[in-house]
């Protein structure tokens, strides 16, 4: 027999085992979504995604249009996920530090010099636009967003204390005014960034929390640039906006500024904001293509249905010598030939029948993986990449 004194370090052996694992759970992150912590002036990285449109359904990366490019232009590898959802991952030449402020700097290699757009581009900058195309940034993995505040009282005391604020995917390439079309060419970016809370001796650190952009249109020759790459941005009565002429070349200046906010959000809930965003392009076309195809197909099956019960119905009205053996048969007995008769279609039953099975499956199971955290909206392209996985493991 065991002793007491055996048993006692066994079981508090046991128990240091059992903390250590729980600590380790509890400092667990998934991979890709750990929280990036940036110090003062450290540099933040802005990349694009893509371009994207309601009206269209295609999206297109963001180098297809003529926007400044840094020195070496790099695409990140993706996963299975971004590739269908046609994300293209780019670095920009966009310079932006960790709490640090920058009024209005030009963005391409010439300072003092705008971008002349030749006829091409300027057609396709003004196609697109047209189009009503978005352009897609991120932030420390945080998408851009827009912010839009709507005010539901016109009396302007009021206006001041109630307003109603949205935010939007992305920033509008640019608008149509009077068949004229004018191109967004200065972001306004805003950050927000939540500081962490450490020891006196050590140095604070920061983290991302909120990226939103303030997208302007200001004509060139109304922004004022220096030879060290600096410009004054004007004041909104003085300053028309850049205009792009399809049937000329143009001259643009592409600038941005940046403005640093400290915010209460911790980085836990920094997707909360982006999770009930409602989305403001509305794909219509896919919503009345679906409606249409459900209507169809469900008509179809019920009228053949209906069709074939009735026809048999007809039939045996029709024929008189059968009434008598119509009249016998009741309850279970006008269906006992049809027990043991097989489908007219068997392939097809069956086919449909699996392929039921394997997509109910396939949600149950990422519905499940999502609710233990492991699909966040963070990693990205990563709950695509799970469906098509399990969906043809579970064939």
């Amino acid at each position: 027999m065991l002793s007491i004194r055996a048993i006692t370090e066994r079981s508090l052996t046991w128990t240091s085992i059992l903390l250590s694992v729980f600590h380790a759970v509890t400092s667990f992150y998934v991979p890709g979504v750990a929280p990036i912590d940036f110090r003062q002036n450290d540099y933040v990285e802005i990349k694009a995604v893509k371009l994207t449109s309601s009206r269209t359904q295609l999206p297109y990366e963001y180098y297809s249009l003529p926007f400044c490019r840094p020195q070496t232009v790099e695409y990140k590898a993706e996963n299975l996920g971004e590739v269908l959802r046609g994300d293209r991952i780019v670095n920009t030449p966009f310079q932006v530090f960790m709490n640090s402020e920058k009024k209005c700097e030009i963005l391409c290699d010439k300072p003092n010099k705008p971008i002349k757009l030749s006829l091409e581009q300027s057609k396709l900058l003004a196609e697109r636009i047209k189009e009503e195309y978005y352009v897609h940034l991120i932030a420390d993995n945080l998408p851009v967003a827009t912010r839009l505040e709507f005010y539901p009282n016109r009396d302007e005391e009021i206006k001041k204390k109630e307003r109603d604020v949205q935010f939007e995917h992305g920033y509008r390439l640019g608008f149509l005014d009077s068949n004229k079309y004018f191109l967004h060419n200065h972001l306004s970016f805003v950050l927000y960034y939540h500081k962490e809370e450490v020891e006196q001796s050590k140095e604070h650190t920061f983290r991302v929390v909120r990226f939103e952009v303030q997208p302007q249109s200001i004509r060139h020759q109304d922004l004022k640039a220096d030879k060290n790459g600096a410009c004054t941005l004007p004041e909104p009565p003085s300053f028309s906006p850049q205009e792009i002429d399809a049937t000329k070349e143009n001259e643009v200046l592409f600038t941005y500024s940046v403005h640093w906010e400290e915010s209460d959000i911790k980085w836990a809930s920094r997707w909360d904001t982006y999770l009930t965003m409602s989305d403001v392009q509305i794909h219509w076309f896919s919503i009345i293509n679906s409606v249409v195809v459900v209507f169809f197909l469900s008509g179809s099956i019920l009228s053949m249905i209906i069709i074939r019960t009735l026809r048999k119905d007809i039939a045996n009205y029709n024929r008189e010598d059968d009434v008598e053996d119509t009249l016998e048969e009741s309850g279970w007995k006008l269906v006992h030939g049809d027990v043991f008769r097989p489908p007219q279609y068997p392939m097809i039953l069956s086919s449909l029948l699996g392929s039921g099975i394997q997509l109910f499956c396939m949600i149950l199971i990422v519905i499940f993986v999502a609710m233990l955290g492991m699909l966040s909206p963070s990693s990205r392209g990563a709950l695509m990449t799970t469906a098509c996985f399990l969906f043809m493991f579970m064939g």
